[in-house]
């Protein structure tokens, strides 16, 4: 991976990364983005793909995902966004609907995903397993647990014990295999594992799943995945907290602030 910084508008910072090449024709992807769990996935499976791309760095805690020019690509306001500059500079959000895109244009040899149809299915019910239940629950852990003004006990353990129920299944859909669809690597892997990845964030020890630790552990290993994890702009949180339980949390303003908006906007 190299990086080469370009000139940019606005106060958006756009880097380069060049991808070990394929032997498809060169794609043109521009992916906005930042370092979260949802913004990472991409990243990684863009890497795993092995194509060229650029990253838009979207300044969270900026509002940069609520400007008008972002909301052109994402109506919601929410990273990760990608736009396809190779066809027509066609525009998809939503992470789930990322992997499929990006599956289906660029992924033609299914490396990452699945021709047979009955695995096909099982990875979506996957795929949709961690957009539907792990992301939501793991979100509203990682609030009550880091960012709730008032600290409400019964939130925290709610959605801290539902995100642990979650993982109970992956689990278990680990206990004789080492991925979770078709004996390998596939885009049902990169969606959770980068949330499960973000486990103490939420309050969560991954030591009480001894399988999906050790499923975390391998994945991080892999090459793309390090890279990936590098996008935006170099090293995550996780690695920060690793070396310093303490870190300082730079999502606290952010938080607090879109909490803010929403309220003026839509409460009563």
């Amino acid at each position: 991976m190299t990086i080469q910084l370009n000139p940019s508008t606005n106060n958006i910072h756009e880097t380069r990364f060049t991808a070990p090449q394929s032997t498809m024709s060169t794609p043109n992807i521009e992916l906005l983005t930042s370092a979260t769990p949802n913004g990472q996935k991409i990243s990684i499976f863009l890497e795993e793909l092995g194509i060229p791309y650029t990253t838009t760095a979207i300044d969270l805690s900026a509002d940069e995902q609520k400007s008008p020019s972002f909301r052109k690509v994402n109506p919601n306001g929410r990273i990760p966004a990608i736009i396809d500059h190779t066809r027509g500079s066609f525009s998809v959000f939503e992470s789930g609907a990322i992997f499929l895109y990006l599956a289906e244009h660029y992924d033609k040899e299914f490396r990452f995903h699945f021709a047979d149809a009955n695995e096909k299915s099982e990875m979506l019910q996957w795929l949709f397993f961690q957009n539907a239940g792990v992301g939501p629950m793991q979100g509203q852990a990682n609030h009550f647990f880091r960012y709730a003004p008032t600290k409400i006990q019964y939130g925290i353990e709610r959605y801290q014990n539902e995100t642990k129920r979650l993982y109970a299944i992956l689990d278990a859909r680990l206990q004789e295999r080492e991925y979770l669809v078709g004996g390998r690597y596939s885009i049902a892997d990169m969606s959770s594992f980068t949330w499960v990845r973000w486990a103490p964030w939420a309050g969560v020890d991954l030591d009480t799943f001894p399988r999906l630790k050790a499923w975390c552990e391998r994945i991080e290993k892999r090459q793309a995945v390090k890279r990936g994890l590098l996008v935006p702009g170099g090293e995550d949180q996780i690695e920060r907290l690793r070396r310093d339980p303490n870190v300082e949390d730079p999502f606290q303003k952010w938080v607090m602030q879109g909490q803010k908006e929403v309220a003026e906007k839509h409460g009563r």
